[in-house]
This record gives C-alpha cells, structure tokens and sequence, in this order.
C-alpha cells in the first residue's frame, strides 16, 4: 500500500475517532469486579498496591496494529490489550522522537524541562541535544519508598555513562541496550560499539533484539512472581519498528504469503511490527501463567509516529516521525488492569506520554513530586466521570545538522488550536483541528488576535524550558 492509500484508508477511522461515542466510552461509572477482590486475597482495592508494565515501541505509527481498523497487518496481541482494556483515542508523544519522550515519561515532565529537548548522542557530543538533569526523579525512585522492585529491558537513550545510567537512576535492574539504535538487529552494535548491558556489565547476546527484550522480560516476571508481597515495575521499551527495518525471515515470508500484493518496504516493516506483537503476546502469556495478570496495571504506546519512507502508516493524519504535525506527535495508547478498567472502552481523553509517570504513582499510592506536568489518567481507567482536563499541550524538539542547526521545533495546543513551527528557518502556523484535522488549512493571517495569543503562550512554554541547562557538563 502507498502512504497516500494509508491515509485515505484511515479516513474512517478518523471519522470513528472525532466522535467519542464510537463504540464503548469510558464515561460512565464501572465498578471494580469481586473477582478482582478475590485475585488480591481479599485486600481492598484502596490498599492493593499494582504491578505496572509500560511497554514502549520505538517509531510505531499510529495506525500500525489491527485493531486500529488497518487491513493488512496482524497484532492480535496489541488488540488484545485494547479487546481486555481501554483504548486511549487521542494519545500524543511528548515529542516527534526518541530521547525527549523518554525522558517524559520517566520524569512526569515536558522534556526540555528535564533537561532533554532533543536526542542524546552521548558517543557524538557535538551532535548530542540533551542531558537528563540530575535533579529530576525517575518513577523508580519516586516508587522505590512504597516498596516497589523495579526493571528497565530493552531501549535506555537518556545516556551512556554515569551518572545517567538506568541503575544509577533508580532501577534496580537493567538488562538492555543503552544508545539510541542499533545499527543491525542481530549484531545489536552502534557505529561500531557494543551498548548492551546487564546492570554495568558489558554482554554480548546472540538472537534478534526483539526476542532478548522479550525474553529478558519474561525472565523478570517470573522472577518477580517468587516474590508477590512486592510490587514492581517493568519498563520494557523495544526498539522495534525502529530502523534498520531487519524483520526475521520466517516473519517476513509469512507476511508476504498473506499479503502478495503488498510493496516490499511496507512487508518489511509489517513483518517487524507482527514479531513486535507476538513477543508483547508473550509477555502477556507469562502474566497469565504466573498469576501476576489479575493486580497488573499494563499500559503500551510508542515514543512517536513512525517513518513513511519505511512503510510506516500514521493513519491519516499528517506527516511523520520527527515532524509537529499530527502523525508525528499521535501514537497508539491501551491500557489493561482487570478488574479495574471496563473492557473493550475508548476514552477521547488528550492524554500525552509524561501522565504515564502520574498515573503510576497514583496507582501505587505515592505522591508524585511537586512541580511535575503530567496528569494521572487514573479516573478515566477506572471510568470515572468528570470534566476534561484543561491544559495546553506543548511538544518541542532540538536537533542538529543543516535542517535545524541546534535550534528547536515546537507546538502548542489549546482546546482544538494548535499552532507550530515545523522548521526552525519556517513562520509559524496555525490550524483548527476540530475542523480540520488534516491541517490542511493554515489560520495565521485569518486570525492573527488568536494566532498572537497562542504564540505568546507558545513562547513562555520556550522560557520555561530554556532555563533548564542540556548540555553535559564540561569535562
């Protein structure tokens, strides 16, 4: 299929997706089951704490999984999280790429805010756009004091040595790779170097980078399964659908069997993202086998959208991966916790990657720290009513080389305006998305008290960031 036959497949979706009563809502009130009582050994809910799993893809499109309406792709794994729990329709990245969504989501915070606006090349300081401050908390210590034992697997990119190192941030394991892609799937080296670690250990691993995530994962959960009085965290960030677009070739020739009539780049990246879903089914199988799945909170998305010119689908939205515009920031959102949320249930909530960290510590019991932006969406999975919420939402990034020449892109959203700059060296643009959720129509000189009012709040997002230092110390 073509990117133009994406998006004009999606339309329907789209359509689906304006309207908040498509399907099941999470509005109304849903009551925890008694099974969910019985699973917690006759604990009340109030004190039950929960296991959380964050599942993290790399670059996965907003349209890239089944369930989403899309015809020639199968992740029954990723619908089941949706079939099991509740969909969010308007998820956003906090940022168009890697490092800096990161660093939301472990922080609670706007990235630049954290000290990571754009993506951190620790190997290329002079091509390195972010360091994670050394001031802010990670979810792992902001849930270590109410017990929790805590994981990261798979993908770190917030720095390569001390003192930004998983372990030296808070978790307590770390069986991973730390730099920002892997050049090859199966060698897992970057530029020549090996970044795979096992807390400080340096590791060579032989197999696709899909199934050691996978299977280190697995390992954790039945480790932890010897040790039900403790709650923990697991942060399992593949980096998959990231390029290169290196699926196995049993996953391939499956793909291109079923699909004969599918482009080669769009099989490629199809077969990677269905080996994606079956190692999350496989996650989701060790749950269920070690009794964990009944008081687990698990939640899946992407960092961004994902890459056109690999075959990606962004659903009809606009642009890509590392672009402000709509398919670069929408990714897919699910969350399952049995018991707790109502099965098969959209929610319209705007929900954005850093209210992952707040909903966590709600969910645990804990008081996230003072200062944060991100915002629990805690009600919503337990279906509770209420009016949304009302907040800008603001997205930026910072990048090298002749495109951006260390300058930032950013966007603001304010109920359904947005304004941006896609470009550093581009005017800023403005657009409705109630009425034109393609941004096809550009409302600058349409409105220019309206477009004054959203640069002005759009530059004191900018301030707030500015003052936080993202460079590494000097040596």
């Amino acid at each position: 299929m073509t990117n133009l036959t994406h998006r004009v497949a999606a339309c329907l979706a789209l359509a689906a997706l304006t309207f908040p009563m498509v399907g099941k809502s999470a509005s109304s009130t849903f009551q925890p089951s008694e099974a969910r009582r019985a699973a917690l050994g006759g604990q009340s809910l109030e004190k039950s704490k929960p296991n959380i799993v964050v599942i993290l893809a790399d670059d996965l499109g907003r349209g890239d999984y089944s369930a989403f309406g899309t015809p020639d792709i199968r992740t029954p794994h990723i619908d089941r999280l949706c079939r099991e729990g509740l969909t969010f329709d308007s998820f956003f990245a906090n940022s168009c790429v890697c490092s800096p969504t990161r660093a939301a989501l472990l922080t609670g915070c706007h990235p630049d805010r954290v000290g990571v606006p754009g993506v951190i090349r620790d190997e290329h300081p002079h091509d390195s756009w972010g360091c994670l401050a050394p001031n802010a908390k990670l979810l792992p210590q902001v849930l270590k004091p109410a017990g929790y034992h805590s994981a990261i697997v798979g993908k770190w990119h917030l720095g390569l040595a001390t003192p930004n190192t998983p372990n030296e941030r808070g978790f307590d394991l770390f069986h991973g790779f730390l730099g920002d892609m892997m050049d090859d799937y199966w060698t897992h080296l970057r530029n020549g170097h090996n970044f795979m670690r096992h807390n400080a250990e340096v590791i060579d691993p032989q197999g696709h980078a899909t199934d050691l995530f996978t299977g280190w994962a697995c390992g954790y959960l039945t480790e932890r399964a010897q040790h039900k009085d403790q709650p923990f965290l697991l942060y399992l960030a593949y980096n998959a659908p990231h390029n290169p677009i290196q699926p196995k070739p049993d996953w391939l020739e499956k793909v291109q069997k079923r699909e004969p009539n599918m482009t080669p780049v769009r099989a490629k990246i199809v077969a990677l993202i269905e080996h994606l879903d079956d190692g999350i089914g496989q996650v989701l199988a060790k749950l269920d086998e070690t009794g964990l799945a009944s008081n687990t909170l698990v939640i899946f998305t992407s960092d961004n959208g994902g890459v056109l010119n690999f075959g990606a689908n962004c659903g009809p939205w606009r642009s890509e991966k590392g672009h402000m515009y709509e398919g670069g920031l929408r990714v897919p959102g699910a969350a399952r916790w049995p018991g707790i949320i109502q099965p098969g249930g959209h929610t319209p909530r705007y929900t954005l990657t850093m209210d992952i960290f707040a909903t966590a510590c709600a969910a645990a019991g804990v008081a996230a720290p003072e200062g944060i932006d991100g915002v629990s969406f805690l009600p919503t999975l337990r279906g509770e009513t209420g009016p949304p919420c009302a907040r800008e939402y603001y997205f930026v990034r910072r990048e090298g080389g002749p495109a951006y020449g260390g300058k930032t892109i950013e966007a603001l959203r304010r109920g359904d305006l947005k304004i941006l700059q896609d470009s550093p060296f581009a005017p800023l643009e403005m657009y409705d998305l109630k009425s034109d959720p393609l941004e096809a129509t550009n409302l600058v000189t349409r409105n220019r008290k309206q477009f004054l009012d959203m640069a002005a709040g759009l530059r004191k997002q900018i301030q707030r960031g500015a003052v936080v230092p993202w460079q590494a110390p000097a040596p």
